[in-house]
């Protein structure tokens, strides 16, 4: 009898460990996907991604979502906001979110208080929510109350100048609002002023968001700059200019930052047009990745120096498709998953992890104007 419950503890237990490692090194997840609801799209999309093998399969959708051209997910994964670009009638919206059926819920919506709100962000504690209010050039605060919804903005700053480039940047065009780590602070970029700007952030106050002792830093007239990212280490920031198609590295302190890097996007001679776009890092910290558009249609791969941040090249890839607006890194940090905006398809890339290296997998995922990819645990 004993023999026979050995036997049988020694079957269940192979399992068993397999699941308590699936449950703690979990390989399959939820990809949420913005778009913008013109020609073949309606709203949200959300795909199952299986990392094991790097395969999407369908889950779900939410229609009647006007332009949910970024998305955010709350700590827990419970609650999605995303913008409503829709010119000067900017506006964010809240739903529920079920990760085990990828089901969205609408429950409200309010309005951003500006125009083309393309970035939002939401604090760990999901107290507030925080928005680039693009076209109108300011940055809105909303507080999030306990069933996830969204109270009026609480508060709302609004940049001023312009900058040389008289096309694009005739007044201020706010692209990014992003807490730092320890969420003391609030980075925001402004395209049309050319500054990286900072904030103290005081989560329970009315008005949560005051000038930070150095309130900013600005590059090269004309870069325009557009997404930040935060190193694995909290040293480092670093910063894609979108005219400008460069990378900018800063070291970061307490609020403060030194620039001590810029690494352009491009290759020798260029001379097509281009935007600088998304910028992500490995979830190993070792990698840099940023994708340029236009008329090159690029992922840039960089390795990452330990001792100092710095950036050395190792790869352009092309994402064969138009305009790659975003790109995700699923959490693995096995593949990379590419969004052409314009030419309407997702593109899977495995990544090497000894070299960081790009490699397309066959086949792809069709989805009218992809512009934004979040990925969330499928619980």
């Amino acid at each position: 009898m004993m023999r026979k419950l050995l036997l049988i503890i020694s079957l269940i237990c192979p399992v068993f460990t397999y699941a308590q490692h699936k449950k703690t090194n979990p390989t399959t997840f939820d990809l949420l996907i913005g778009t913008y609801t013109k020609g073949k799209s309606k709203g949200i999309y959300v795909y199952r991604f299986y990392a094991e093998k790097g395969k999407l399969a369908y889950l779900n959708e939410i229609d009647d979502v006007s332009n949910p051209s970024y998305l955010t997910l709350s700590g827990d994964n419970k609650f999605v906001y995303a913008v409503n670009e829709d010119g000067k009638d900017g506006a964010v919206s809240s739903f529920t979110f079920d990760p085990k059926l990828g089901k969205l819920v609408f429950i409200n919506k309010q309005s951003t208080s500006g125009a083309d709100p393309c970035y939002v962000s939401v604090d760990k504690d999901q107290k507030n929510i925080f928005v680039a209010n693009y076209s109108s050039g300011n940055l809105a605060v909303l507080p999030v109350n306990k069933d996830g919804s969204l109270a009026p903005v609480s508060q709302l700053i609004q940049d001023k100048g312009q900058g040389v480039n008289k096309d694009r940047q005739e007044g201020p065009h706010v692209h990014i609002a992003q807490l730092s780590p320890d969420e003391k602070y609030l980075l925001y970029s402004d395209l049309g002023t050319d500054k990286l700007n900072v904030m103290r952030y005081h989560a329970s106050h009315p008005q949560p968001l005051t000038p930070a002792d150095e309130p900013f830093v600005s590059v090269p007239g004309g870069e325009g700059p557009r997404h930040i990212v935060f190193s694995n280490d909290k040293k480092h920031v670093y910063l894609v200019t979108e005219m400008g198609s460069n990378v900018h590295v800063f070291d970061y302190d307490n609020g403060k930052l030194k620039e001590t890097q810029s690494i352009t996007l491009l290759r020798d001679g260029f001379k097509g047009k281009t935007a600088g776009a998304a910028i992500h890092i490995s979830p190993d910290g070792r990698f840099l990745y940023a994708s340029n558009r236009l008329d090159t249609n690029e992922i840039s791969v960089y390795a990452i120096d330990p001792d100092n941040g710095k950036l050395i090249f190792s790869q352009r890839v092309t994402t064969d498709g138009k305009n790659p607006r975003d790109f995700a890194i699923d959490p693995t940090g096995k593949f990379l998953l590419v969004a052409n905006q314009d030419s309407d398809m997702i593109f899977v890339y495995l990544i090497d992890k000894a070299s960081g290296k790009l490699f397309r997998l066959a086949g792809g995922l069709e989805i009218g104007n992809p512009v934004c990819l979040k990925f969330a645990p499928a619980e």
